[in-house]
C-alpha cells in the first residue's frame, strides 16, 4: 500500500521540476510497513552464488556456507530438501538456538547475504532493519507484532542497533516470544552480540539484556574491506549550487532541497516514514550539505542515508563533502559505527552522481 502524501503539500519548480523532499508529509499505513518487510531493492536479485568472497578471508567463504546449510535447515522443516552447496568445503549447521548473528565491518557483505539467505528460505519470511522492527511493533502494537511473525519461518535483521534501553527491552522481548514460538533468527550488526550497547549505557538491567539478547545467536566474524572503498577514490569533490539546480532540473524524478531545511523537516517526519518520503524519487540533490553538529539531527541523517542507500539514489550536492559531514568528536563517541555506516553510503551515493 503507497503512503498518503497531501498533493497541495508537494511543490515543484514546474510540471516536471524536482520535488522538494520538505514539502511531503507522507502517511504510511501499518499494513505498509508488514508488506514491505523484504530485501530493499538494492538486494532484490542477489543470491549466495553472487556473493563474491574476498579470496583473502576465509571468513567470508565460511559464512556463505553456514548460512547456506542454515537455508537448508529451513527448507528441511519445510519438507523440502536443502539446496547443494556453491562451495565443496562442508560447514558445519549452525548450532545456535535460533540462528545465526553476522558480526564484521562496513562493506564486507553482510546485508547480501542476509538477503541471500531471505531469498533462500521458505515462506512465510520478514526482512527489516532494527529500526523498522521497532517502528513497526509501534505501529502494530507489540502483541499485534508478536501475532503477525509468530507465523514466519524466518526473521532477518539488518544493522542490529540498540541505541537507548527501551529498545532494547523491546527487541529482547519480541525476539525471546518469537522464538519460542519457532521462528528462526539471522541478524547482522558491526558490534558483536556480548558488546551491543558499549560506550552508550552502563546499567547493569540494559547489560543482563544484551546478554539475554546474544544467547539467541551464533556469532561468526566476517573480515575484509569495504567493498564501496577497495580500489576506490575519497569523497567526489562537492558542486556548486547552480551545478546542483542544474542536476536537479535535468533529471526526471529527482528531489531538490537545501541541506539544514531537509535536517529540520527530518524532525517532524517519523523515522519510519523516512522510506516514504523518497517514493517516486529517482535522485537527491542538496545545497550547503555543513558539518552535523546536533547528535539528534546527525542519528535522523543516519536514518536518511540508510534509505537513499537502500534505493539506490545517487546524491548531487553542493557545500562540504560527505566524509567531513560529521565532527571528529561524534566519530569517537557511542554512535561512531552508526555515524561512519552513513559517511561510507553517502559517499557510495556522491560517486554514483559523479559517475
Amino acid at each position: 500500500m503507497d503512503a498518503v502524501i497531501d498533493p497541495e503539500l508537494i511543490a515543484t519548480t514546474g510540471p516536471a521540476g524536482p520535488v522538494a523532499l520538505t514539502d511531503r508529509r507522507p502517511v504510511v499505513p501499518a499494513e505498509r510497513l508488514v508488506a514491505e518487510m523484504v530485501p530493499p531493492p538494492r538486494f532484490s536479485d542477489v543470491s549466495f552464488g553472487t556473493y563474491l568472497p574476498d579470496p583473502t578471508q576465509p571468513s567470508q567463504y565460511e559464512a556463505v556456507q553456514v548460512l547456506e546449510q542454515f537455508a537448508g535447515t529451513l527448507a528441511a522443516g519445510k519438507g523440502s530438501a536443502p539446496k547443494r552447496s556453491w562451495f565443496r568445503r562442508s560447514a558445519p549447521v549452525p548450532t545456535g538456538p535460533a540462528g545465526v548473528y553476522l558480526d564484521g565491518g562496513y562493506g564486507v557483505g553482510k546485508t547480501h547475504l542476509l538477503a541471500s539467505l531471505w531469498h533462500a528460505a521458505p515462506g512465510p519470511k520478514a526482512f527489516g532493519t532494527f529500526v523498522e522492527l521497532t517502528n513497526l511493533v509501534g505501529a502494530l502494537g507489540f502483541q499485534q507484532a508478536v501475532t503477525t511473525l509468530s507465523g514466519h519461518t524466518l526473521l532477518c535483521i539488518d544493522e542490529f542497533e540498540l541505541d537507548d534501553p527501551g529498545d532494547t527491552v523491546l527487541v529482547s522481548t519480541l525476539l525471546g516470544r518469537l522464538v519460542d514460538n519457532g521462528v528462526k533468527l539471522c541478524a547482522t550488526s558491526n558490534t558483536l552480540p556480548e558488546k551491543l550497547g558499549e560506550g552508550r549505557f552502563a546499567a547493569a538491567d540494559f547489560l543482563r539484556e544484551i546478554q539475554g539478547l546474544s544467547a539467541h545467536f551464533r556469532p561468526m566474524r566476517i573480515d575484509g574491506q569495504d567493498y564501496r572503498h577497495r580500489g576506490l577514490p575519497d569523497a567526489p569533490p562537492p558542486y556548486s549550487d547552480a551545478q546542483v539546480d542544474a542536476a536537479a532540473a535535468r533529471t526526471p524524478g529527482a528531489s531538490l532541497d537545501d541541506f539544514d531545511a531537509l535536517l529540520g523537516h527530518l524532525s517532524a517526519v517519523h523515522p519510519s516514514r523516512y522510506g516514504a518520503l523518497l517514493d517516486d524519487v529517482t535522485a537527491v540533490c542538496l545545497r550547503g550539505v555543513r558539518q552535523v553538529d546536533d547528535q539528534s539531527t546527525a542519528l535522523r541523517l543516519v536514518v536518511l542515508a540508510d534509505r537513499m542507500y537502500d534505493r539506490e539514489l545517487p546524491v548531487t550536492a553542493s557545500g562540504i563533502p560527505f566524509d567531513r559531514v560529521f565532527p571528529e568528536e561524534m566519530l569517537r563517541g557511542g554512535y561512531r559505527k552508526k555515524y561512519l555506516r552513513a559517511v561510507s553510503r553517502l559517499v557510495a551515493l556522491a560517486r554514483d552522481s559523479a559517475r
